[in-house]
């Protein structure tokens, strides 16, 4: 692996980006800069390369070709909606060790080493987020999650609830540009952090 982690975003900033967004999805598309400092971290921790990830509402698939980029065995791009399923498939046709799953993330079934989310916030719908994390304690023992640093008293009940602990947080400001009628500003920053999270 010859990449750095500059020149991992400069490959994951050329990805083609969804047409249109769903609000009620809270379809916000990760940046290439924010992806690529979860993807390195997860990287670095041993997360990442030679394993089977799954990448859970996927959008155009950042989180999880970057991870294929990284040396992933396998990736799961899992989401409801089709056209950020294709778009993830146009993204990623140079790689075959790709599964697409066209579901809710609840009826998604596989095991795998690693899920990298970015759910939504539960900004529009309260605790939309919660499906997206018992998803992945479900079906993984690694989990790498990215949530409103205000979430942090949540995030801790639904690891004890489900036997997982925080092992480490990656706290940073997420850069959202417009994509609703109703945003006033061409780009907002948001407090995030990107839980890292492991089966007890």
């Amino acid at each position: 692996m010859t990449l750095n982690k500059k020149e991992l975003a400069i490959t994951l900033s050329k990805l083609k980006q969804k047409k249109s967004h769903t609000i009620e999805l809270e379809q916000y598309q990760l940046d290439s800069e924010d992806a690529s400092k979860m993807l390195w971290w997860a990287y670095l921790n041993g997360d990442i390369k030679n394993k089977i990830v799954a990448d859970l509402g996927c959008g155009n698939g950042i989180l999880g070709i970057g991870a294929l980029i990284l040396g992933a065995k396998k990736v799961y791009f899992v989401d409801i909606d089709e056209e950020a399923l294709e778009a993830a498939k146009e993204n990623s046709k140079e790689f075959k060790n790709t599964k697409f799953v066209l579901s809710n993330v609840k009826d998604f079934k596989e095991d795998v080493d690693v899920v990298l989310e970015n759910p939504p916030f539960g900004v529009q719908k309260r605790k939309a987020d919660l499906a997206f994390l018992e998803k992945a304690m479900e079906i993984s023992k690694t989990v790498y999650t990215l949530h409103k640093i205000e979430s942090k008293e949540f995030i801790e009940k639904v690891c004890i609830k489900n036997k997982f602990k925080v092992e480490s947080l990656l706290e940073f400001k997420m850069l959202l540009k417009k994509v609703f009628m109703f945003h006033k500003k061409e780009k907002y920053f948001v407090d995030v952090g990107c839980w890292l999270l492991r089966k007890l």
